[in-house]
């Protein structure tokens, strides 16, 4: 097995002292297009790079994992058909969806669809049915953030669509740690394409994962999802293989629809060799105006 790029970083305390290795060990850090962004190892829980990972910032549709887990939670009947209604649509500000208002698909295979392909009138429809509405819904997911150690963290939807849905790269490590532990969460997130038949009235939808390292099954991954707003940028979080140890990885406002899936690849990279990569001009205009953005809003953010 490779060495981790950290083993060597820690061999330069023993010849340039403590103060030389900060520096050593910042400019080794990986140059990444993401403005947070954190990896852990799954094992043992060592954070192994933090990029702002305490920066509070809109996550998209990584809400949906928080909503997969706490439907699960509920040990409702995942056979149940699920009716999408009018009720959907407005709670998603009639968003896209293929869906047809009033057609019927078992509760399995909603979360399956919200999770694989991030639909999100799938996901708005398990807060609805879920025992006491989508009120209840919400509490019990910051409940159960609050029960992961997720302190900066906030759920106000279960589809993502809502800016105010926020959190940090060191909670959303916690988030995937804890979702990986869930079969059928791992099954439904990692499912490469899908056809979902409906009933009432019967057809058939074609569903892809958005994660392109998992639909062409580039990478080994225990859990994914995917995240997209204007105000949340391009997300990713994901548990994966690096070296033959499991790691989560999270990847939050990147700049470009293809970037999480490069700093991925640039953080596997780092983790197995230590070469820190590149990113273009753009990635970093777009970070420095973003993370000026943020900093207006949480002064006193820890930026590690």
């Amino acid at each position: 097995m490779k060495k981790w790029c950290f083993a060597a970083v820690a061999s330069l305390l023993m010849v340039v002292g403590p103060a030389a290795l900060a520096g050593a060990a910042k400019q080794a850090m990986p140059k990444l297009a993401s403005v947070s962004a954190a990896a852990m190892d799954a094992e043992s829980g060592e954070m192994l790079l933090e990029k702002h990972a305490n920066l509070q910032m809109p996550i998209a549709s990584i809400t949906k994992v928080m909503t997969a887990m706490v439907t699960l939670d509920a040990n409702l009947d995942l056979n149940e058909k699920i009716r999408f209604s009018e009720q959907d649509r407005v709670a998603i500000d009639h968003y896209f969806s293929r869906i047809r208002t009033g057609s019927e698909l078992p509760r399995g295979e909603v979360i399956r669809i919200a999770l694989m392909s991030s639909e999100n009138l799938a996901a708005a429809s398990l807060a609805r049915t879920y025992p006491g509405g989508s009120r209840a819904f919400v509490k019990a997911m910051n409940a159960k953030a609050a029960a992961l150690g997720m302190s900066n963290t906030q759920f106000v939807d279960s589809s993502g669509l809502s800016e105010q849905n926020v959190s940090t790269a060191s909670d959303l490590v916690k988030l995937v740690a804890a979702a990986a532990k869930y079969p059928t969460l791992r099954e439904y997130s990692t499912t490469t394409v899908h056809t979902a038949n409906f009933s009432r009235p019967r057809y058939k939808l074609a569903y892809v994962n958005t994660n392109p390292l998992v639909r062409y099954e580039r990478w080994p991954a225990d859990v994914s999802k995917t995240g997209y707003l204007d105000k949340a940028g391009r997300c990713l979080v994901m548990k994966t293989e690096v070296d033959g140890r499991p790691v989560v990885l999270v990847m939050l406002d990147s700049f470009g629809k293809r970037s999480p899936i490069g700093d991925a690849g640039r953080i596997k990279r780092w983790l197995e060799t230590g070469n820190g990569g590149s990113v273009a001009s753009s990635a970093w205009n777009y970070q420095r105006n973003k993370l000026a953005g943020y900093l207006a809003k949480q002064p006193t953010a820890s930026l590690n």
